[in-house]
């Protein structure tokens, strides 16, 4: 019965609601034209590394210092749409980016993961997108979950200077 006192304690946040139903999002944010990971390889402000197929940005509302994001360049919604080749870059620019995150930070962890469908959580479901998102003991904390607030002890150019530095070059 609603409002009857059960073993679980929650938190709610209705300010996540317009995340979910995407009723904030922009005309045109999911074609090619509007697609912010098609645009981003022209921007290059949040861009870390290019390979052939795909490339490494980084997220511009990170979870963590280093959150970024491994995109092949095509608007491709779904892994399975994925070329052989463009699987293997994806996979390869993944390890590297948390080779890299791993020498330039020190997490303890990593959340790796790709959400695939609006339904899934993907924020642009349209095009496809790995995360790699570094994680330390504590990095969650009632800052984010209370207040609506996210800590984040290092700005994003210096987050992305740090791994343009230590990204190897292609061979």
């Amino acid at each position: 019965m609603t409002g009857e006192p059960d073993s679980l304690e929650r938190l709610w946040t209705p300010h996540r609601l317009t995340y979910v139903t995407g009723e904030e999002r922009p005309e045109g944010y999911e074609e090619p034209a509007g697609c912010p990971f098609c645009l981003a390889p022209a921007v290059d402000s949040l861009v870390v590394a290019r390979g052939e197929l795909v490339f490494a940005v980084l997220n511009l509302y990170p979870y963590n210092p280093g959150h970024l994001m491994v995109c092949p360049y095509r608007h491709v919604a779904d892994y399975t749409d994925l070329t052989e080749d463009e699987t293997v870059e994806v996979a390869a620019f993944t390890r590297t980016a948390m080779r890299v995150i791993r020498s330039v930070s020190s997490p303890h962890g990593f959340n790796l993961g790709m959400n695939q469908g609006a339904v899934a959580g993907a924020g642009i479901a349209a095009h496809l997108h790995q995360h790699v998102v570094p994680r330390w003991g504590g990095d969650a904390n009632f800052m984010s979950v209370v207040s609506r607030t996210k800590v984040l002890p290092q700005l994003l150019d210096d987050t992305r200077r740090l791994l343009i530095k230590a990204w190897p070059s292609p061979s």
